[in-house]
């Protein structure tokens, strides 16, 4: 294979490990709206990557966790609903972002392969992010697991009983924004979070346990890659729509041939 390939072999796998255990918690927490919220607000690290000549993984890694805290701070109000706080958030930063791109030269191309993904084009830099980035998030993610379970089934109860609740918040939150932030290369802003929410929704229906949810989850995003890769190569089709169609194909099959599991000790 040439190396291009392997270099997207190699991205698409980093990802999918990471984006199966955080989409997992992303669907058991009801985060999805926040999860594609902060995916739209990365175009913004985009731009501001590319004008300060920071590279565009570390604007996105900045904007992404910036948005995140925003979400923190603005949402203790409690007259204004968390729907309308990341609406609002997240259409100032695409806001923004689009005013500051007549900064930006050349802007087609490099706009494109980030709202779309160009997994083709993973560089090695890209590939230490994204391998560097996932072993901080398992790390994060290994650290807070069963407090942060323990939040999601009942939040006030945990915090009664000593979890550090706006801790183990703020952690999870830096884990989906870095996730968001390396996984732009692959397939792109507008379709993050269909990998980190697909692949887990796929593994709800055939664990029983959040840790095997979790497993599969990845396991699922993996096939995934392997798969519309696979597509790609066979049909000349773009490779990063195709991995979600892929992903999507395999939720279909989940659907039709497996029964859901009625015992699982899954938050819901």
């Amino acid at each position: 294979m040439l190396d291009f390939l392997w270099r997207a072999l190699a991205g698409g796998i980093g990802v999918a490990l990471i984006a199966g255990p955080v989409g997992s918690l992303i669907l058991w927490r009801r985060m999805v709206v926040f999860g594609s919220a902060l995916s739209h607000s990365a175009l913004l690290g985009v731009v501001l990557g590319l004008v300060l000549g920071i590279g565009v993984t570390a604007g996105a890694i900045v904007v992404c966790f910036a948005v995140a805290l925003m979400f923190i701070a603005l949402r203790r109000d409690t007259r204004v609903s968390d729907d309308a706080v990341l609406g609002i958030v997240t259409h100032a930063a695409l806001a923004l972002g689009l005013v500051l791109l007549v900064y930006v030269s050349d802007v087609s191309t490099e706009l494109l392969g980030f709202l779309f993904g160009d997994i083709l084009a993973v560089a090695p830099v890209d590939l230490v992010w994204i391998w560097g980035g996932g072993a901080v998030v398992l790390a994060v993610l290994a650290t807070i697991w069963r407090p942060l379970l323990a939040m999601t089934v009942h939040e006030e109860l945990a915090a009664m009983e000593g979890v550090p609740v706006a801790a183990i918040r703020l952690a999870f939150l830096f884990a989906v924004a870095l996730v968001t932030a390396v996984s732009l290369k692959i397939v792109g802003a507008l379709l993050i979070i269909s990998l980190l929410i697909i692949p887990a929704a796929t593994a709800r229906r055939i664990t029983r346990t959040p840790e095997g949810m979790a497993a599969v989850a990845a396991l699922v995003g993996v096939v995934s890659v392997i798969g519309g890769l696979g597509a790609s190569m066979l049909w000349d089709t773009p490779a990063s729509p195709a991995i979600v169609l892929v992903a999507a194909l395999l939720f279909a099959a989940s659907v039709a041939l497996a029964t859901p599991r009625r015992d699982a000790p899954i938050p819901r």
